[in-house]
């Protein structure tokens, strides 16, 4: 691909510390820059390519550390081939259902492989799914089939588009980021510690995927819902797609955490799904010049970086809390898919530029916590959630308001005269949010939080807010499968990326996208 690098004779890797103002000061010509720093090592330079860049704020003296792929004498980097799609196999196909970054590398996969993918995606495309999302943030009003989870692109188009996993796969990591740059993101996703495409870029890139995958003869349907499956004898062999049954060879599931109805479809048709444990908490919101403060120390580091972010993690009571889906520069967003519920989460435009700064906050949800659901069985956890955001549309007042406080208040247990300001556009209720979860819950939250401002002075500043609930973190429900990836009920089956409970942003979900095409290719050949 145009966007990668291989040598014909290995390049050294090198790894240096460089000021942030040094930095700044030859940005213009920092391939020279960075020449005159190795010239005592590496006399003939020809080239130097950046892998990756991150920065370290720890201490007053800020600097970004680099890892660097330095050609030197007969060494010259040289341009990878594009990806070369095979001649599409009539007889082998395979439906997609969903089309979030699971589905599209999938589909890209089977494609790569000769396999015809189908893709049945039950919201609308990129550019008439915008006109929903903004009824839903300016009148209250919701499409239940196209909103900020259902619809081209799954959760993430209009969710900011973080490329950041902790994933080691960097092979397929740089092959999943080089499609991203061939389509029209930006070459810094490339060598960026923590990659972000932005809410305002990432829709058209999603659009360039599509196009490719139907140039190269992939089918998708937008508005087209799974609605039921036909199975015998271990395998699926027809399912039902807007009222229509059609044969099916392979099923591949990557339908997105809130795809509720497909657990309850899969446990009306005896194919076994399980709970899982997942995290539920809110969204907090502050200043980014406060952030911005806060983590680089000083008005001449906050001019020459890019706004900052944190990351926040401690143990209550033996449960993990944590920050989660940090948003510099962003807006909190209603990301309900239903009537009378709310959910909160958060994006970032390609420059975090915004005025706020949001972060979900959540802690560890596991059986105890839906304990009062266990008779339901695989279930469990997914109706605790859904009560928690009905509980919190009925403290909002309705019309997609949500229950809010400021942070003080929320730690001091009191409800907040008046609300701080905030990026949420339907508008806030002030509570306590000290009665929305359970207390144990309730206890770890706040208490995470009086322990994170001791390690982020500033943390509790008077002027942020939290608002509730952060409840789609990762999905209550797993859909086993086996070592071959295929559900060990139904051999064509293969539930996959973050609503099968096998991945949790981006790029996990489009790795296992990738895994579940490849194992379906060799179950093929």
């Amino acid at each position: 691909m145009e966007t990668s690098w291989k040598s014909i004779v290995p390049a050294h890797i090198v790894e240096i510390s460089v000021s942030i103002h040094d930095y700044h000061a030859h940005k213009d010509d920092l391939n020279d820059f960075l020449s005159s720093k190795l010239k005592g090592k590496y006399p003939k330079i020809n080239a130097i390519i950046t892998l990756k860049k991150s920065t370290d704020a720890r201490k007053r003296t800020i600097k970004h550390n680099l890892r660097l792929k330095v050609y030197t004498e007969g060494d010259y980097p040289v341009k990878q081939k594009k990806l070369e799609y095979k001649l599409i196999d009539k007889s082998k196909f395979a439906h997609i259902i969903g089309f979030g970054p699971a589905g599209i590398f999938a589909a890209l996969k089977c494609l790569e492989l000769g396999i015809k993918p189908i893709v049945i995606e039950r919201g609308k495309s990129v550019k008439n799914r915008r006109r929903d999302v903004a009824q839903l943030n300016r009148s209250g009003i919701i499409n239940t089939e196209s909103n900020y989870c259902y619809g081209e692109g799954g959760a993430g188009t209009f969710s900011d588009g973080k490329l950041y996993t902790r994933s080691h796969k960097r092979g397929k990591i740089q092959e999943i980021l080089d499609l991203f740059v061939l389509h029209g993101a930006d070459p810094n996703i490339l060598y960026e510690a923590h990659p972000h495409i932005g809410t305002n870029k990432l829709p058209q890139i999603i659009q360039n995927l599509r196009e490719t995958i139907i140039e190269k003869g992939g089918e998708i349907r937008f508005e087209q819902k799974l609605e039921d499956i036909q199975h015998a004898d271990g395998q699926i062999h027809e399912i039902k797609v807007n009222g229509i049954w059609e044969k099916c060879n392979q099923l591949i599931l990557a339908t997105g955490h809130s795809a509720r109805d497909i657990y309850y479809l899969l446990d009306n048709r005896d194919v076994a799904i399980e709970a899982k444990p997942f995290a539920m908490g809110f969204r907090i919101e502050h200043p980014q010049s406060l952030i911005n403060t806060i983590q680089y120390h000083t008005q001449e580091n906050v001019k020459i970086l890019p706004p900052a972010s944190y990351s926040l993690v401690c143990q209550i009571k033996q449960k993990g809390v944590f920050s989660f889906c940090m948003c510099p520069g962003g807006v909190i967003a209603p990301a309900a898919t239903e009537n009378e519920e709310v959910v909160v989460n958060g994006w970032s435009p390609s420059k975090r530029n915004g005025k706020f700064a949001n972060s979900g906050w959540v802690t560890e949800i596991g059986p105890e916590e839906w304990k009062e659901f266990a008779n339901l069985g695989s279930l469990a956890g997914l109706e605790f959630q859904k009560s928690i955001e009905r509980k919190a549309y009925q403290m909002g007042g309705g019309n997609f308001k949500v229950p809010a406080q400021n942070i003080q208040d929320f730690l001091s247990n009191k409800m907040s005269d008046e609300l701080n300001e905030s990026s949420y556009y339907p508008g806030m209720t002030s509570v306590d949010l000290n009665e929305l979860y359970p207390s144990e819950i309730t206890y770890r939250l706040r208490e995470g939080l009086r322990e994170m401002t001791e390690r982020l002075k500033g943390f509790n500043h008077k002027d942020g807010i939290v608002t509730a609930p952060e409840s789609r973190t990762s999905s209550p429900v797993r859909i086993p499968r086996t070592k071959s990836l295929s559900h060990p009920d139904l051999v064509n089956l293969y539930p996959c990326g973050e609503g099968a409970g096998y991945a949790g942003g981006i790029i996990s979900a489009a790795l296992d996208g990738f895994r579940v095409a490849n194992s379906i290719g060799d179950q093929l050949s």
